[in-house]
């Protein structure tokens, strides 16, 4: 299929951390949202106060937006690109960081592709790429597994399995847990694992307050941080 006189799927970063969105978001990103006034969002509160807090003099109340998150099922992301197929340019914002990336964007997506329309990914900050990035660990293998199970035996053993498969391929796991569960994560972490292998620990990516140390599981339980309420991503290395 052809992409003549349909319009494009823009997939539009948005910051990771407050106030932080003349450091993180490129001039093209800004230039996008001036000429986009069709938006598929996982919060309509949220992606409005982002748009406004870039002061692009845009009457947010003439802007469309449309809810796109993990509860909307697969006909209804069809029907949304709708207007896209019409010829008009769609711009899909996460709550935090890149769409598409651990983020229910990736659906619409999805069948941009399957309708044959232009899909433009445009720069900007991922929390689990600058993790990595920082993290000193491989950067040649890795994955990114989102969260881990709740019960806390199920957990610990999802840890192993992770810390066996970095010591056997040296590939870097990456993973994030909901910030009130942070600590409780933390501490089955360092319960699990060796005290040889290696965490990173990336709080408050961006932020004022961002914190990204690597250490080993030993080092760290001479020092534990208080990670309670912060976003945070996690990082085994066991090469």
């Amino acid at each position: 299929m052809n992409n003549i006189n349909k319009g494009k799927v823009y997939l539009i970063p948005s910051t990771i951390a407050e106030h932080t969105y003349d450091k993180v978001i490129t001039p093209q990103v800004i230039e996008v949202i001036k000429n986009t006034g069709y938006f598929l969002v996982e919060n309509i509160r949220t992606a409005r106060r982002y748009i406004s807090s870039l002061q692009l003099g845009m009457v947010i109340e003439d802007l469309q937006f449309e809810v796109l998150d993990k509860k909307t099922d697969v006909a209804a992301a069809r029907r949304l690109l709708d207007p896209v197929q019409n010829g008009r340019d769609c711009g899909i914002i996460s709550e935090a960081g890149c769409p598409g990336i651990a983020d229910p964007g990736a659906s619409a997506v999805k069948w941009a592709h399957e309708f044959g329309i232009a899909v433009v990914p445009l720069v900007g900050p991922s929390s689990i790429l600058l993790a990595l990035m920082a993290s000193g660990f491989s950067g040649q293998s890795f994955v990114f597994h989102g969260y881990l199970p709740i019960p806390q035996g199920e957990r610990k053993q999802a840890i192993e399995r992770l810390e066996s498969a970095a010591r056997k391929i040296h590939q870097t796991q990456i993973f994030m847990e909901t910030p009130y569960r942070n600590d409780k994560l933390m501490e089955d972490i360092l319960q699990s694992c060796h005290s040889g292998t290696m965490l990173c620990i990336a709080k408050d990516i961006t932020s004022a307050d961002e914190m990204i140390v690597s250490k080993s599981v030993g080092e760290w339980k001479q020092s534990k941080p208080t990670l309670h309420k912060s976003p945070v991503i996690f990082l085994i290395f066991a090469g």
